[in-house]
């Protein structure tokens, strides 16, 4: 199993298709395959056990991608937004390796010991004319495809290990070869280094369906490649789709768009039911995974989403807000503290099985015996077999010995119409151990006190759900995939508490 074994099926199947790019001028998948190869002699030349990609998404993205398979190197796709001196860390832990490296950061990885470091379009030009590689790469499916680095806002970022079984399994268990039709085109706008960037890749070029990069995500931007490219499908984060939304005010919609999946964190279920009411054409997919499962491991589809938004039965409605049930390939439980299995209707921690499903880092299998993983994230089925996502177990309030979803609440929150964006967290309070505190982003000429909001909360929920502590900011911190930083919130807030 090797992703090159897929992209030479695409060669052979679509070659004079477009892979990446402009219709008209893009990399055809004929030409990603031959610079694959070029790229693969290139890295065999030398001592290199690794590529390092330290760029903005380019064509030149999956050429090394491929490229690495082919020679059985690693590729390590590496956060071009460290700091300078993160940066350069985590390029010296790669050597010996090539780095692939945009303008920005090159000086800043130049100086890392025991690895060549090139420009990328340099580099990409450089394997013009060159011979590629035998068509003899590895069919091993514990050689490693992709090492990915954790992006924590602190502390030494951990290594997820992704072989090529996993991501071959992950492709061939949720893709049909060749099932685009040759007018369709997905928008990309997930770094490289993210999962879900890698995964996009992949799956699209096996579908055969062409690819338009987006670097950097900007609402109006990616509204104006989508009309431009006729872009068919795309995936977005749930703060990416809010904003998105704000732009579809100018009338114009999106009529080429065909296919929107989003995951990488909750959906609000106001969010989800505006997108659905601005965009009634286009089928909605609620993709759940994560990094060391290799993407997505459930999936609320398209009609999923048109049941449960028509239907009157609330227990069904609610199934908007879930992510669905679980891909045929996998098998999922929630469990307790204990990691005893739970019935239908009881939270726990989400636990994941297959062969998709890597839950490695850095060498150290995080499996069980029966080869689970445990995944820190918090969830419960409903009697259908709907997966509820319920956040990260470290972040579930616990007051009073309550536990407290902060996902509940935002949802509640987002339906005031004076607020148009929130995050839900705990602070530390001396007479409850934790108490709900609440950062709010206002509507546009909107002005709810915060009484106002409590009481909004009250009325659905508890008044134990009530935010005591409400902060209004004029924006969410994010990173550069969309998720809200909760963690710094958090840190924010306890210590405005502390000093008060």
């Amino acid at each position: 199993m090797n992703l090159m074994m897929l992209l030479e099926m695409q060669a052979d199947a679509f070659g004079d298709r477009v892979a990446v790019g402009d219709s008209a001028t893009g990399l055809r998948f004929s030409d990603l395959f031959e610079q694959a190869g070029q790229l693969a002699a290139l890295l065999r030349s030398g001592d290199a056990e690794r590529l390092a990609f330290i760029d903005i998404a380019s064509p030149s993205l999956p050429v090394a991608l491929y490229g690495s398979s082919w020679a059985g190197k690693a590729f390590v796709p590496i956060s071009y937004r460290l700091a300078p001196d993160r940066l350069a860390d985590l390029v010296a832990r790669q050597a010996p390796s090539i780095v692939s490296a945009g303008a920005d950061y090159l000086d800043t990885v130049s100086a890392t010991p025991g690895n060549m470091a090139q420009h990328t379009g340099a580099l990409m030009a450089s394997l013009t004319g060159t011979e590629s590689a035998q068509r003899d790469w590895s069919s091993e499916p514990e050689d490693i495809g992709v090492l990915l680095h954790t992006s924590g806002t602190s502390g030494d970022p951990k290594v997820a290990v992704l072989r090529q079984k996993h991501l071959v399994s992950y492709v061939l268990g949720s893709v049909e070869f060749m099932g685009a039709e040759e007018d369709e085109c997905a928008l990309i706008s997930v770094p490289p280094y993210h999962i879900a960037g890698i995964a996009a890749l992949i799956t699209n070029g096996y579908a055969g369906r062409r690819i338009v990069q987006l670097p950097n995500f900007e609402p109006a931007e990616w509204v104006r490649l989508v009309r431009e490219h006729n872009v068919t499908h795309a995936m977005v984060v749930p703060t990416m789709l809010n904003r998105i939304l704000d732009i579809l005010g100018d009338g114009k919609g999106l009529p080429s768009l065909r296919n929107l999946s989003y995951g990488g964190g909750r959906m609000p279920l106001p969010v989800i039911e505006r997108a659905m009411t601005l965009l009634p054409g286009v089928s909605f997919v609620n993709a759940y995974g994560l990094t060391e499962t290799s993407s997505s491991i459930a999936v609320l589809g398209p009609d999923d989403h048109r049941d449960s938004w028509a239907n009157d039965d609330l227990a069904i409605r609610a199934r908007l807000g879930s992510v669905g049930r679980p891909l045929p390939t996998v098998e999922i439980t929630i469990r307790d503290e204990e990691g005893n299995e739970v019935a239908a209707g009881i939270s726990g921690e989400v636990w994941v099985r297959g062969e998709q499903v890597s839950g490695e880092y850095g060498g150290k299998s995080l499996l069980n015996a029966e080869g689970w993983f445990a995944t820190n994230d918090g969830g419960r089925f409903d009697e259908g077999g709907y997966l509820f996502v319920e956040g990260r177990i470290d972040d579930v309030i616990i007051r009073g010995g309550e536990n407290l979803s902060p996902g509940e609440i935002e949802d509640v929150l987002l339906a005031h119409p004076g607020v148009s964006e929130c995050c839900v967290l705990g602070v530390p309070d001396l007479e409850w151990g934790e108490t709900v505190a609440a950062v709010v982003v206002l509507a546009p000429d909107a002005a709810p006190s915060v009484e106002e909001l409590r009481q909004w909360v009250t009325k659905s929920l508890r008044s134990s759900r009530a935010p005591a502590v409400i902060e209004f900011r004029s924006e969410l911190p994010i990173n550069d995939t969309g998720k809200v930083l909760r963690r710094v919130l958090k840190v924010e807030l306890s210590a405005q508490i502390a000093n008060a």
